[in-house]
């Protein structure tokens, strides 16, 4: 499983890495577009695992607006208002269709309740968070950059957490939702992140308090965004979101994390970061 682990990895970080730091926006909204919805539809399965089966078409279409719609905030011409309008349209065009999706389709109701809640669920805690990557890629001079940032304290952080947890891991963190995480792999979690930040100054040249602060605040977001996973999939009695990536699980699994981090360290870089800049 480990070497698995490890060859994965050693495939997928360059590619990643290379988009990020070489690549247009464009290109990383197009890349998030596919992760979205290759993430969602693992979304769905669980779901169906649990018997409940969601609009899962719909949600890809919306999704895929949302993450367009990011893009787009990232240009000059649509940024303001014109983003606003657009970010609320698209959330009332989802639930427009979600209820005409009710009305249309066959089978009681309580599957029909099942099926818009488990929807908006995952337009909310999947699509809507994700979609925020392409626009702190966007983010003047530094984007690229920061998105590294934010993807290096993920990958050290579980990294740190995986072998702590392994080695040392005795007190159990979330029994009920995830048994073999530990108080001391999500220390170790915390501690690697907060390390990254340390030493992203030498190329972010930002305020050490304010990189500590994002790596700190995003790593958190990131555990919890693990949790919330574990906790769905164990409702479902699955012990991965698919067997896509070898020794990693599927792409639900490896964008957890990010999911939650990547809004909550955009949002802290442009309301506090970039005043001091």
């Amino acid at each position: 499983m480990t070497r698995h682990r490890l060859l994965t990895a050693a495939i997928l970080i360059p590619i990643v890495v290379g988009a990020d730091l070489y690549g247009p926006t464009w290109l990383i909204a197009i890349l998030v577009a596919l992760i979205t919805v290759l993430a969602l539809r693992e979304f769905f399965d669980i779901s169906s695992r649990a018997g409940m089966v969601g609009y899962s078409r719909w949600s890809f279409v919306c999704a895929v607006a949302l993450v367009y719609r990011e893009f787009l905030a990232s240009t000059l011409f649509w940024a303001g208002a014109a983003d606003v309008a657009l970010s609320d349209l698209i959330l009332v065009v989802f639930a427009l269709g979600l209820a005409f999706l009710v009305w249309a389709s066959k089978g009681p109701s309580e599957g029909k309740l099942a099926a818009m809640a488990i929807s908006a669920c995952g337009m909310l805690l999947v699509a809507l968070p994700l979609s925020f990557i392409p626009r702190l890629h966007a983010l003047e001079e530094v984007g690229p950059r920061i998105l590294l940032f934010v993807l290096v304290t993920i990958w050290v952080g579980d990294s740190c957490a995986y072998f702590v947890g392994r080695w040392v891991g005795r007190i159990p963190m979330a029994p009920r939702l995830s048994p073999k995480k530990t108080w001391e792999g999500a220390a170790a979690n915390l501690t690697g992140s907060l390390l990254v930040g340390f030493i992203a100054q030498r190329w972010l040249h930002f305020e050490l308090s304010h990189l500590l602060a994002m790596a700190a605040l995003g790593n958190v977001a990131g555990q919890l965004g693990d949790l919330v996973e574990s906790a769905y999939k164990r409702a479902a009695a699955v012990k991965d979101s698919s067997s896509l990536l070898p020794g990693h699980g599927g792409v639900l699994d490896r964008v957890d994390s990010l999911i939650f981090a990547a809004p909550v360290v955009w949002y802290y870089f442009s309301v506090i970061v970039e005043r001091h800049l």
